[in-house]
């Protein structure tokens, strides 16, 4: 793959992620894929906890995984590269389905124990959920992000 058609593929940030096997598995996914992953630091482990081995295996390419410090060092390059910040969360009145995503979109997802703060709430270009039934609190991360790539993919023309 090249340099280029790697910049052509969507991105998935996780802000701050604190369960170590839905990261694997989200890597597995993105890996699969040709997703980039992006990870906004702190981490809630560490890359080598063998929790998080065990999940991703031998999925693990460091060349499309992206660590930013924290949050304003994220938020300053995507500003910088023209590119939209798509927060998935519970909490949006929009279904993932009723937006058209490009190729220029990073899709946030908040950490498994909180979400993201009001804060990045509202410095994210758009809020979207995925509809599920009333009674149910959330999907697990990993899922979510598998559902949401699928579609970004299918309506940018990569599946």
């Amino acid at each position: 793959m090249t340099s280029r058609t790697i910049n052509l593929r969507p991105k998935i940030a996780l802000y701050e992620p604190d369960i170590p096997q839905n990261t694997a598995a989200i890597i597995r996914t993105c890996s699969c894929l040709s997703a980039i992953i992006e990870i906004i630091e702190p981490c809630g482990f560490m890359l080598n906890d063998k929790r998080f081995k065990r999940v991703v295996m031998d999925y693990l390419d460091r060349t499309m995984i992206k660590f930013y410090k924290n949050f304003d060092e994220f938020l300053e390059i995507k500003k910088r590269d023209k590119e939209r910040i798509i927060l998935m969360t519970t909490k949006a009145s929009k279904a993932y389905t009723k937006f058209n995503f490009n190729m220029k979109d990073t899709i946030l997802f908040g950490r498994e124990s909180a979400g993201v703060p009001n804060k990045i709430h509202n410095l994210a270009d758009n809020r979207l959920k995925i509809p599920m039934s009333n009674e149910k609190r959330s999907l697990n991360l990993s899922t979510s992000v598998a559902i949401v790539l699928s579609e970004a993919m299918r309506q940018n023309g990569l599946i």
